[in-house]
């Protein structure tokens, strides 16, 4: 079930609905409910999948509380089991491919078994949360949860379940415990933060998504400029849609009473490829930390072995994004840039810089075509593509295109391309007023309820006229969701 589906439109605010209505003691039983109910709208046979993941962890929690001297053994039990079926469903065909690929280049020729299974949705989402229970209550840092729905719960609550954000046990679980009665003032910046998702996926990710999915589709045909163009949408494509999602998710939670993290903060102004993973997919970027970097050592042993577990840290990372080599190249890349970068600072940082506007602007600039320059290898098919796309891309200049009418010939009309423009002209905006710490939802909040009205209609009629939907709808579907 889509956010942005009819089904989604109808299943929340009956959620919703029966939630507040219910006593506060069966609320968290009918979530449960809603939420199995949600994710089996995919495929019912994934549910068992989820069930089982949970079934695991949460015996490892008791486990480990109950049988300390054991502790070390169930969190490894609990993480090879896990990432067992992780990589059965995720990897498998992929490393069995690499592997009989690489035999073959020695002469060897072998065939690995072949299995016909599909992925499950958000299995890397999920399945991560689950796990960083299983360390949170090794660590002492939360107590097992003896309730096995309401761990259940924890494992499965729908907003956030099928790409995040990547909650923590110590976070969320305990939400899920308190009484939380309706409040209005929540209600109204929920569903303003929702709003604002569907804008970014519906307004500009979709939209972008058109024309970057065409240029990339047939990249061989197209140099220069058409193909930059085309990165640029993807690097907006991304955030929007990545983004909107989470807010959507954020927006349902904060109705429902619950705080989920937050999971973006304006990326693109990021000064450094470091600062750029502070800002994107937080909850993700903070797990690996957590979880990984410091557990391989941090940056406690020597700048060596620092670099060399970052390095780890982001190919995990992007080998978690996708069974791909791009996305081994394209998390290697955020990796090498993170070291380059931390180098420079290191040779520079006897040198007093003034914090001009300018050198502010320039280090902007510079991290955001780094970024782009990742996003190639995380949009392309192959390693190769990538390269060639990124050989085409500066072997002529064809400016001329965004005058010339080419621009049409890309799935966009002359009316669309300027509402894109102005779409992304609006994200940018907001997204400049968030990074002076300006609240633009607290803003209106203070406004006449007659303003306020005229804008949460006048959003919701922009989303229905410009919205992008109807014939290809299927096209629409987040991102992230294959992760």
């Amino acid at each position: 079930m889509l956010f942005n589906s009819v089904s989604f439109l109808l299943f929340f605010p009956a959620v919703l609905m029966v939630n507040f209505l219910l006593p506060h003691k069966m609320r968290w039983v009918w979530l449960l409910a809603a939420s199995y109910y949600f994710y089996m709208c995919w495929n019912p046979v994934y549910a068992l999948l989820m069930l089982t993941s949970t079934a695991i962890t949460y015996a490892s929690g008791l486990l480990i509380s109950r049988v300390r001297s054991r502790a070390k053994l169930w969190v490894a039990l609990s993480f090879i089991s896990n990432l067992g079926i992780l990589f059965f469903f995720k990897y498998y065909s992929f490393a069995a491919e690499s592997l009989m690929a690489a035999l073959g280049r020695f002469g060897v020729t072998w065939q690995a078994p072949a299995f016909d299974v599909l992925l499950p949705v958000g299995i890397s989402f999920y399945t991560f949360q689950a796990l960083s229970y299983t360390m949170d209550v090794y660590r002492g840092q939360v107590e097992a949860e003896k309730n096995f729905l309401r761990y259940a719960l924890f494992v499965s609550f729908f907003p956030q379940l099928v790409a995040g954000p990547i909650e923590r046990s110590s976070h969320l679980l305990s939400q899920l415990k308190e009484k939380r009665p309706f409040d209005p003032d929540r209600f109204k910046s929920g569903a303003l933060m929702m709003l604002w998702g569907y804008f970014q996926k519906m307004i500009i990710a979709d939209r972008a998504a058109l024309v970057a999915d065409m240029i990339y589709g047939y990249h061989a045909v197209y140099s220069g400029w058409v193909l930059i163009l085309a990165t640029l949408l993807f690097a907006v494509q991304i955030y929007c849609d990545f983004g909107g999602y989470s807010a959507i998710a954020i927006g349902a939670a904060r109705i429902l009473g619950i705080d989920l993290m937050q999971n973006f903060r304006q990326p693109y102004f990021a000064r450094s490829v470091s600062e750029f993973w502070r800002r994107w997919h937080i909850s993700l970027s903070t797990w690996f930390r957590d979880y990984l970097y410091i557990p391989l050592g941090g940056n406690r042993k020597g700048l060596v072995r620092k670099y060399l577990n970052l390095m780890i840290t982001f190919v995990l990372s992007g080998l978690w994004h996708g069974a791909n080599w791009t996305y081994v190249m394209w998390g290697a890349l955020n990796g090498a840039f993170q070291i380059i970068g931390d180098g420079k600072n290191r040779l520079l940082k006897k040198w007093n810089r003034r914090e001009t506007f300018s050198l502010v602007l320039f280090q902007r600039l510079c991290t955001f075509g780094l970024i782009c320059l990742t996003w190639v290898f995380f949009r392309a098919q192959s390693i190769a593509d990538a390269f060639d796309i990124l050989r085409s891309m500066f072997s002529v200049n064809n400016a001329w295109i965004f005058t010339d009418g080419t621009l049409l010939s890309f799935g966009l009309s002359t009316l669309e391309w300027v509402m894109l423009a102005l779409s992304i002209g609006i994200l940018w905006a907001v997204d400049i007023a968030h990074e002076h710490g300006v609240s633009l939802g607290a803003k209106l909040s203070e406004q006449h309820i007659a303003f306020r009205w005229l804008a949460y209609v006048g959003v919701i009629v922009f989303i229905l006229l410009f919205g992008v939907y109807g014939v290809g709808f299927d096209a629409g579907q987040f991102i992230y969701f294959q992760f």
